[in-house]
């Protein structure tokens, strides 16, 4: 009988792990693989998820093979998520500057948060899904903008937020994933996981014994 392919995660958010284990699922290996985030001129924000999504895989798949781990067999997966307001992509904000003006710019209006997912199989297939939310803000004060900024949660996260933190009282209504908000939409992770062999459903009867 064939050993279970391995699942590699590639990213390092603590976040994406979180989900992955929510539904039940242990990646074999954490392989964080970074590539430069910049949009392409008149990219759309959903194009620029799914891009992001499938060279991060791919790159994370390079490594391995390069690192010559038996992992590179596995399962690779990967995700990106992109906040945009129309066709305007928001940063990942890494400063308080840019932290302020994605939130002023999403106070008291909708937004849209696109995650895309890719998995590269044994076989060597990509397989791609997006999952596309629609998130309204309240209207923010002044001093509800100052105290976020100062918890620092905007770090490196998306349109400057964390939905799973803090920022979850400024959710006025959301229209499709929670989880692909926070970052790793699971109704489509674990679909294309299924759909391609990786056994998803024996641990959750394995968890229900313990």
């Amino acid at each position: 009988m064939n050993a279970p392919s391995k699942l590699v995660l590639a990213s390092g958010s603590p976040r994406r792990l979180a989900l992955l284990q929510q539904a039940g699922i242990e990646p074999d290996r954490l392989y964080p693989a970074d590539m430069d985030e910049t949009p392409m001129r008149a990219e759309h924000p959903r194009s620029l998820a799914k891009r992001l999504s499938r060279g991060k895989a791919e790159k994370a798949l390079e490594g391995l093979r390069a690192d010559g781990a038996p992992e590179a067999g596995g399962f690779i997966l990967a995700a990106d998520t992109v906040v945009a307001v129309g066709r305007r992509i928001l940063p990942k904000a890494e400063t308080t500057d840019e932290a302020s003006n994605c939130l002023r710019l999403l106070s008291g209006r909708s937004h849209r948060v696109y995650t895309g997912v890719c998995l590269i199989t044994p076989a060597g297939k990509v397989r791609q899904r997006l999952s596309e939310t629609r998130v309204r803000f309240k209207r923010l004060s002044r001093e509800e903008l100052d105290a976020y900024l100062a918890a620092g949660e905007w770090r490196g996260k998306a349109g400057g937020y964390a939905v799973q933190g803090l920022a979850g009282a400024f959710v006025v209504k959301m229209v499709g994933s929670y989880t692909g908000v926070v970052g790793l939409p699971l109704y489509e992770t674990v679909g294309l996981l299924t759909a391609d062999g990786y056994k998803v459903h024996p641990a959750w009867h394995a968890g229900a014994r313990a």
